[in-house]
């Protein structure tokens, strides 16, 4: 009986494997290695972190070497190096806006062809009816829609249109020898000066209506001129003017197009 426990604690001390010895089937223990001191490069970073990248410098750029025929490149105007843009040919014109500009030249040439027949004084060597020195006639003249208030008085034959020079007013030769029209065919040219007031319309319906108001003048100066200065066609009133929109229309006449759809 003693015996047993024996056995049994030698089995133990058999079994049990000794804390200083390393089995076989274990590895070794690594040894411990010795403690580093901790680097310093974490703060340095964060420092670095804490402070503003400063821009990186931009390098020289390398100096171009420009030829001896550059040397007074300074002097040329910008955009001289530039090629010439080619102008697009122009277009034709389309047979309405043709006949448009025919119809224009020919009445411009109508108008300087009336302006030169009608040059030609009367037979009669001046004025037959004198004015007086404080006479002040006055007239009205209309072409289209421009009107003209004329006023005739004495004088040297100067023409003055709302405070300006005949030549600085009209500046077309044959708008100015339409105004002068009727005082060279009464014969009154150089004997009277003109004032006129003059407003609506173009400029050649001014023209016109300055003319009128002038020949409307002279009749009432000389009441025998009347014949000679309606034949003439300077009494005539040419009251050609814009036909007014009607409601429904695009103009005067022109309708919307239809859409059957």
């Amino acid at each position: 009986m003693t015996e047993e426990p024996n056995g049994n604690a030698e089995r133990q001390q058999d079994t049990e494997p000794q804390a200083d010895e390393p089995t076989a089937e274990q590895p070794p223990a690594p040894e411990p290695e010795a403690e580093e001191p901790p680097a310093e490069e974490p703060p340095a970073k964060e420092a670095q972190a804490e402070q503003p990248e400063a821009p990186p410098t931009p390098e020289p750029e390398p100096q171009r070497k420009q030829p001896a025929g550059d040397a007074k490149a300074k002097d040329v105007p910008p955009g001289a190096e530039l090629e010439p843009i080619a102008l697009e040919p122009e277009r034709e014109l389309s047979a309405e806006e043709r006949a448009r500009l025919e119809a224009e030249e020919e009445e411009r040439a109508r108008l300087e062809a009336e302006v030169e027949r009608g040059d030609e004084p009367v037979a009669r060597s001046g004025p037959t009816v004198e004015l007086a020195a404080d006479a002040l006639i006055q007239a009205t003249g209309k072409r289209k829609s421009s009107i003209a208030r004329v006023i005739v008085r004495p004088g040297g034959g100067e023409v003055v249109i709302n405070d300006r020079g005949l030549d600085e007013y009209f500046p077309r030769q044959y708008l100015r020898t339409m105004v002068r029209q009727p005082l060279v065919t009464a014969g009154y040219e150089g004997t009277v000066d003109v004032k006129v007031r003059v407003h609506g319309g173009g400029i050649t319906g001014q023209a016109g209506a300055v003319r009128h108001g002038i020949a409307r003048a002279l009749t009432e100066i000389d009441p025998d001129l009347r014949s000679e200065l309606k034949r003439r066609g300077l009494l005539t009133r040419d009251a050609r003017i814009k036909e007014r929109r009607k409601a429904g229309l695009k103009k005067a006449r022109k309708k919307p197009q239809f859409s059957k759809r």
